[in-house]
């Protein structure tokens, strides 16, 4: 699939672990208590999900992590290389993440931002997206 900046989008598989994580490390959308190699092997060995990435001759540009609940289409882990900041490829991936939900069938696509990621925020209002005015709560499984 292409994506809006004439970049080839790719659905990624195992191999890519390493590069991926890297990268969303590098756009700082890891946390401690998150583990993006559990959350990468996951997305891509998950029948209703998937991690698409951007990728050019010198290796990943960008990802997006997609999967739906039959309902909702989620997006994570959206990751744009640093130093390509602002020539589009945050757009085209999410313009791909957005494609691949629809076609799995999700009617609804939506993500979490965290509240002090300001620019981000302007960034998906700018892509047509709305504060949903609710409260994400959470509880672990594992202990």
């Amino acid at each position: 699939m292409t994506g809006t900046s004439g970049h080839r989008v790719e659905v990624l598989g195992a191999d890519h672990r390493a590069e991926v994580t890297a990268l969303w490390e590098q756009a700082g959308l890891t946390r401690p208590w998150n583990d993006p190699d559990g959350d990468f092997a996951r997305a891509v060995s998950g029948p209703t999900s998937a991690v698409l990435g951007i990728v050019g001759d010198d290796g990943l540009l960008a990802t997006a992590m997609v999967g739906h609940d039959g309902h909702r289409g989620w997006i994570y882990y959206v990751a744009v290389r640093d130093s390509l900041h602002g020539q589009g490829l945050g757009r085209s991936v999410m313009a791909a993440a957005e494609g691949w939900l629809h076609r799995a069938g999700a009617p609804k696509v939506q993500l979490m931002v965290r509240a002090d990621n300001t620019a981000v925020a302007d960034f998906y209002r700018r892509l047509g997206y709305d504060a949903a005015g609710v409260t994400v709560f959470a509880r672990w499984l594992d202990g």
